[in-house]
């Protein structure tokens, strides 16, 4: 595949930053009296960091202009809403790993050299090992909660939107490993799937909210209802249709995105009354400026 290397590494530094942030998510929601199940999400967390570790070694001059300009990788909050969320959960976070995410230069597609495809094979084999446990640890997670068996802070459906992202990165890198190219009937499913992501996110934010912040959870209804939309205008199948949809899905992840970046604005700087980690508030944020990007190269088209 051409670029295979490159589009590995873009696909590692996005996704393995999201899945230790699940991992610490988890961690930092279970009573402090489930310390295996806590011991297990810290592993799956490090093991990530780990992974984002080793991408960014190579990925200096091999990054797209537009994914480092897009703000999906790091913002202006992701250090200090780390900082921030490393104190208030004791979730250990490393923060180099975003400064170093911070200095990527772009690059145009060079040689892939033996050694570099060497080491992206590597990564990909070891992401690919590392969800398969995760996603069946999310899923067993789940499975405790619906049976009553085990507490967590999340809710079932964060649980069950953790596990949808984890696949789709793993169905990512497979494509990549097995050279499969993307169809018209792969965009059209990624643009349902970030439709429904953004929607769920809006469902999340407003019951994470506290009561007293009306206006907040007026405007997270008013996002819910609008992806509802979107979802149901994506079962019509003709083109036009879905050149429409890309239309109106990007003016309202445009908004949607101006909307996620005040509020973490706001819970870092504690004038946002909520239970939302700095860190899932800014999580939000750069999984919006990621759908963006997306969007924006297909009307690009």
């Amino acid at each position: 595949m051409e670029d295979y290397a490159t589009l590995s590494i873009e696909t590692h530094l996005f996704f393995s930053r999201i899945m230790k942030e699940h991992a610490l998510f988890l961690e930092a929601g279970f009573p402090c009296g489930n310390a295996d199940w806590i011991e297990r999400a810290d592993w799956f967390r490090r093991e990530f960091e780990n992974l984002l570790r080793e991408t960014l070694k190579i990925s200096d001059r091999r990054v797209n202009c537009a994914i480092l300009k897009s703000d999906e990788l790091v913002t202006e909050f992701t250090i200090p809403a780390e900082n921030r969320t490393e104190f208030l959960s004791g979730v250990s976070i490393d923060s180099r790993l975003s400064v170093a995410a911070q200095r990527l230069r772009p690059g145009c597609p060079q040689e892939e050299t033996r050694e570099l495809i060497q080491a992206v094979r590597k990564i990909n084999e070891r992401s690919i090992c590392l969800l398969n446990g995760l996603i069946g640890f999310k899923e067993n997670i789940l499975a405790e909660v619906e049976k009553g068996q085990l507490f967590t802070a999340n809710y079932p459906l964060l649980i069950k939107h953790i596990i949808r992202e984890a696949k789709l990165y793993r169905a990512t890198v497979q494509g990549l490993v097995q050279n499969k190219r993307p169809t018209y009937e792969n965009i059209r499913e990624t643009e349902k799937f970030w439709n429904q992501i953004m929607m769920e996110h809006a469902l999340f934010i407003r019951g994470l909210l506290d009561p007293s912040e009306e206006q907040l959870i007026a405007a997270a209804n008013g996002f819910a209802a609008d992806y509802s939309k979107l979802l149901k205008l994506a079962n019509q199948q003709d083109c036009r249709a879905m050149d429409e949809l890309t239309r109106k899905s990007l003016e309202e992840t445009l908004k949607y995105r101006k909307f996620k970046a005040a509020g973490a604005e706001g819970i870092l700087n504690c004038k946002v009354a909520s239970i939302i980690l700095p860190l899932l508030a800014d999580h939000v944020l750069r999984e919006a400026n990621h759908y963006i990007r997306i969007l924006e190269c297909k009307s690009a088209y």
